[in-house]
């Protein structure tokens, strides 16, 4: 049977997820704002549609599985302000369908661990927005939903090399910070197990097994590229957006223990260190 995936905002983390399937002969349609990446999108054996105008009759019509990778906005999930009808008319004849949120849902926790069953306590605005969303795709009836909660997110042009490079890189200082990460390959092969053996009303945080400070990847960078350590700075003091200056809000290690037991996952890179020397030996 062909399989066929509809993924909205086909970004970073569906095309990795893309580039695993369309060679076992996957038939995607992957929405962009952009018609300029149509010829990208077309080299990876992607059917780009436009969003939002576009023509996504045939997408609805065949598609087996459902990637939601758009995030929320001030209105609410995009997709489903959109498209909610389609999407519950769709829904029963799906094999999959996945949401990916974020680690944000649980909130701060001032260093300490978080696992699924952790409630969902969001800080910022945008991690409100994401537990909202979360909720309106459970609504949908009949959905074979799976949420994918996505630490910070790092891969091939998504490193810190190149601004450790251009010595614009600094190290932010607030004691007890730690983050939890994840390479792009490591969510798609999670997305392609959990595809693989379904489990509908599942929930997975996809994170690597070395939750770290943020100045420590920065240096452990620096220390690859034969550089000079980029210079600390207190994060009180610190010159930063207050999208930047918002992640600091939020301190938490991330369990991933669920993707292994249940998924039967082996991450290709379980700590930021391999991370970056694959990405570095790959041309940073």
């Amino acid at each position: 049977m062909n399989k066929t995936l509809l993924s909205f905002g086909h970004g970073y983390s569906a095309r990795a997820l893309a580039a695993r399937l369309v060679p076992q002969g996957w038939t995607i349609y992957g929405t962009t704002r952009k018609e300029a990446r149509f010829a990208a999108l077309e080299g990876e054996g992607i059917t780009p549609v436009l969003w939002p105008d576009g023509d996504l009759s045939t997408a609805f019509e065949s598609a087996s599985h459902l990637l939601i990778s758009a995030g929320p906005d001030a209105g609410g999930d995009p997709i489903l302000t959109r498209f909610r009808d389609r999407i519950v008319d769709m829904a029963p004849r799906l094999e999959w369908a996945g949401y990916l949120s974020t680690t944000g849902v649980y909130g701060d926790h001032q260093g300490g661990w978080v696992d699924e069953a952790t409630p969902l306590t969001p800080s910022t605005r945008r991690g409100q927005m994401r537990v909202d969303a979360e909720g309106d795709w459970r609504s949908v009836p009949g959905l074979p939903l799976h949420i994918f909660r996505l630490a910070g997110i790092y891969g091939p042009g998504r490193g810190p090399f190149e601004k450790v490079r251009q010595g614009t890189a600094r190290r932010i200082i607030k004691p007890g910070q730690v983050f939890s990460r994840i390479h792009v390959e490591d969510i798609a092969q999670v997305l392609e197990a959990s595809i693989k053996r379904p489990d509908p009303g599942a929930i997975y945080n996809l994170c690597d097994d070395d939750p770290a400070p943020p100045q420590d990847v920065i240096g452990h960078a620096a220390k690859l590229l034969g550089l000079p350590l980029p210079p600390e700075v207190d994060f009180e003091t610190a010159e930063m957006s207050p999208m930047a200056r918002s992640f600091y809000a939020e301190s938490k290690r991330v369990s991933n223990d669920r993707i292994k037991d249940e998924l039967g996952v082996k991450l290709i890179y379980p700590d930021y260190r391999r991370g970056l020397e694959a990405l570095l030996r790959a041309g940073g």
